[in-house]
């Protein structure tokens, strides 16, 4: 939700200091385990099956650079009560917010329309039948849940679709792990400055640190405060902040280390088997899943497979959302998961139409084994100008009021900022 979440700080009732430790995991963790969408898991196989244990170092560097990007965009949504979008439109040109959104927008909807093929493409190594009606069905399931289903039950939904993700850490124990060998390259990595290499560099930070996560994480902690009607954005009520800050630093922590957790495991499964065994051309999460087959076993194809497909199902309701809250956002509509459809008749289209052009995308002629790729690299590259202004936004009193971020905060986010940016130049000048 973009607009205010409207309400007197009258109390504190209702804080996260006496929820569940569960209950506090949310925004963070489903943003979390989102990251690791197909196309996501399609890079992860490239770079392992190519490179093989030498790119395990990269989710060592991403971990913190991804947790602090994230604090800070959840900071902005908690703190303001608006979401990326209305904060941009408020305070910054209109070049920019539309330069941003529209990059956005195309970067989504080819990550759904890759998504949703490769959804299609695992159903159909799984149980026979068509991939492109598969990838259909999939799309409209996607729409019919976010349309239909309001936020406080679909986040519940969503939270359970994470656990579709161990599927890779379960991987791991069906094959042999040369534990010395990975910890040697893990810390001490043979790094290449080849293009290639490079490249597949730039799309593991692109699919790891990537623009639409900043957007729904700020929005979904908006629609927190929808959702719990005693809670109000911290500029209503700073004396809620101790409790909010804390579960938000929680549950990004734990979120982003389950991503970083699960990309490290499918680049050790890949690694540790399609590597070893000289096949080095992987570019689509089930061609993953099926080259895995022989030289795994039935389980470890089977857990890959349904990995996708659960996955998929969790990633695609983020990247149209993420669409439609910033676009929303930006031009001012009614915008909120827990709205019925006739209450936001904007922010709704823009899920429904960007995927089903995703799913058109499925349908068409562009190779989905690019697409998967490029889009990762796609977003490595429109996440730099959208870091860069996020930061800008979080040390401004006009937007955080007293809560503008620490010092620590500023040297995370401006790190991730930097080697994003430092990535980005280097992949172009290869180019």
């Amino acid at each position: 939700m973009e607009q205010t979440a409207t309400g007197k700080p009258d109390s504190t009732a209702g804080l996260d200091g006496d929820e569940p430790f569960l209950a506090k995991l949310g925004p963070g963790l489903i943003t979390g385990a989102a990251d690791d969408d197909p196309s996501g898991i399609a890079t992860y196989s490239q770079a392992g099956a190519q490179f093989g244990f030498n790119m395990l170092w990269t989710v060592l560097l991403t971990y913190p650079l991804m947790v602090g990007i994230q604090v800070v965009s959840a900071r902005i949504g908690r703190v303001s009560g608006h979401g990326l979008a209305t904060n941009i439109a408020r305070h910054y040109p209109r070049w920019l917010l539309y330069s941003i959104i529209s990059l956005l927008l195309i970067a989504n909807t080819i990550n759904i329309g890759a998504d949703v093929a490769a959804m299609g493409e695992a159903m159909t190594l799984l149980t026979g039948g068509s991939a492109q009606w598969y990838a259909i069905g999939f799309g409209l399931l996607s729409v019919l849940l976010q349309v239909l289903v309001p936020y406080h039950r679909y986040v519940r939904v969503l939270k359970w679709l994470t656990l579709a993700l161990l599927a890779y850490v379960a991987t791991v124990f069906v094959v042999r792990i040369p534990w010395q060998q990975v910890a040697l390259h893990t810390l001490l990595p043979h790094i290449s400055l080849k293009t290639d290499y490079i490249t597949t560099v730039v799309a593991l930070f692109g699919t790891t640190i990537s623009p639409y996560l900043f957007f729904w994480q700020a929005s979904q902690e908006v629609e927190e405060l929808r959702a719990k009607p005693d809670e109000h954005d911290l500029l209503q009520a700073p004396e809620q902040a101790r409790a909010s800050l804390h579960r938000i630093k929680i549950d990004t922590y734990i979120g982003m280390g389950f991503s970083n957790m699960v990309a490290f495991f499918i680049m050790l499964t890949t690694a540790v088997t399609l590597h070893m065994h000289g096949i080095t051309d992987i570019q689509s999460s089930a061609q993953a899943a099926q080259a895995l087959k022989p030289i795994a076993g039935e389980f470890a194809f089977l857990l890959f497979s349904a990995g996708i497909i659960g996955t998929g199902l969790l990633a695609i309701p983020v990247l149209a959302g993420s669409s439609a809250y910033a676009i929303a956002g930006s031009f001012k509509w009614n915008n909120s998961l827990e709205y019925e459809p006739g209450k936001a008749k904007g922010f709704y289209a823009v899920i429904a139409v960007s995927t089903l052009i995703g799913v058109a995308l499925s349908q068409s002629s562009i190779d989905p084994i690019k697409a998967l790729y490029w889009s990762a690299v796609i977003n490595g590259v429109i996440s730099v100008p959208v870091m860069v202004v996020m930061m800008l936004m979080a040390v401004k009193p006009e937007i955080m009021g007293q809560f503008v971020i620490s010092t620590r905060l500023k040297v995370l986010g401006w790190m991730a900022t930097g080697v994003m940016g430092l990535a980005v130049a280097a992949m172009l000048a290869t180019l």
